[in-house]
């Protein structure tokens, strides 16, 4: 049994994103039914809409950055019932028995985690479809909860990219007398700065464009450095016990190196792929120095997060929009024309 759904779908890898009405599977005993009130636009749904990365499934309905109200739940739920405002972000499942799913860790999943979208459940086959679209159903192990008094709208992006710069932050023990570096500013770098300040760090912002030091101090940021500057970068040599890189395209880090303290690490969580140029180890052997790579965050890793948020009330930067504007958001996307995130607001589907 099924009940049908209306979304917003990518049918190829070159067409729009248009309406699309689907099959989602009907409330098993674990599950909760949500109405999709909000979803964050993410660089990873443009990349899997338009098959960027390869192995992309259509007819596909993006969206992992999910903010709803809980319609009803199974019989075996306890942790929520109708009316919660919940989350659901980049994940809907895992193995749930390997040794990082029972660390809390279910992001590096052994046999990988079933994704919101673009994947296969794990039980009966059907594939995942995401939050462009007006509920969903997800398991309740999967599902967070919204603290009351934080902005809906401003939290759909904590999902992604929220918990995505918040993980290492926390992996890495940053806290008052960590000085951090964030290497980008946007959607992942504006939420790197508001928690890395609100953990208490001393924060400093890499940047390859003048005229960002008014919005990332703003943010948080104490320190605005121009990565295309020598001097600037030689002025900040040794610094840095962590280095947040939210570069979501391939770019050198050697530069970054030796801005690093000794045993500092330079962590990417923007861009996937092989490196150019190659690394120089010099910096590393002499100082104990790190690259490293994280990717979002486990499910009690994302609701220590958004326990944070409310109780420090940060929220995204958002453009809220409605879904008919889903494609000129994707463009607008690529030229970094938003400040810091689209937001759907999934109520304007009834529109058409």
């Amino acid at each position: 049994m099924t009940i049908k759904v209306l979304g917003y779908a990518a049918k190829s890898p070159t067409v729009p994103l248009a309406p699309y009405q689907f099959d989602r599977r009907a409330t098993r005993t674990d599950d909760v039914e949500i109405e999709i009130l909000y979803c964050g636009v993410c660089h990873s749904d443009l990349h899997q809409a338009r098959n960027d990365w390869g192995g992309s499934v259509y007819p596909m309905v993006p969206g992992h950055e999910i903010i709803g109200r809980v319609l009803s739940v199974g019989s075996k739920v306890t942790r929520f019932k109708a009316g919660d405002r919940v989350g659901v972000g980049c994940m809907v499942d895992s193995c749930r028995h390997c040794s990082a799913c029972k660390r809390g860790l279910e992001q590096y999943c052994e046999q990988l985690p079933t994704y919101t979208y673009n994947a296969v459940d794990r039980h009966d086959g059907m594939s995942t479809q995401g939050g462009y679209s007006e509920k969903i159903i997800v398991s309740d192990a999967f599902v967070v909860k919204i603290p009351d008094g934080l902005d809906l709208k401003g939290a759909a992006p904590l999902l992604c990219a929220g918990i995505t710069t918040w993980s290492p932050l926390v992996h890495w023990k940053v806290r008052k007398s960590s000085k951090v570096a964030v290497i980008g500013l946007g959607g992942l770098g504006h939420m790197a700065i508001k928690f890395a300040k609100a953990l208490g760090a001393d924060v400093t912002l890499f940047t390859r464009t003048p005229g960002k030091e008014a919005d990332a101090k703003r943010l948080g940021a104490d320190k605005i450095v121009l990565s295309t500057n020598a001097e600037q970068m030689s002025g900040v040599a040794n610094q840095f016990d962590l280095i947040i890189d939210t570069v979501p395209s391939i770019h050198d880090l050697n530069p970054y190196l030796p801005t690093l303290s000794l045993d500092g690490t330079l962590v990417l969580v923007g861009y996937l792929g092989g490196l150019e140029p190659v690394l120089n180890t010099v910096p590393l052997i002499l100082a104990r120095k790190s690259v490293a790579g994280s990717v979002i965050g486990g499910i009690a890793e994302t609701q220590e997060m958004l326990d944070f948020c409310g109780k420090h009330g940060i929220t995204s930067d958002v453009e809220v929009i409605p879904i008919q504007n889903i494609n000129d958001a994707y463009e607008r996307m690529l030229k970094s024309d938003v400040k810091y995130r689209f937001v759907i607001d999934i109520a304007s589907l009834k529109n058409g």
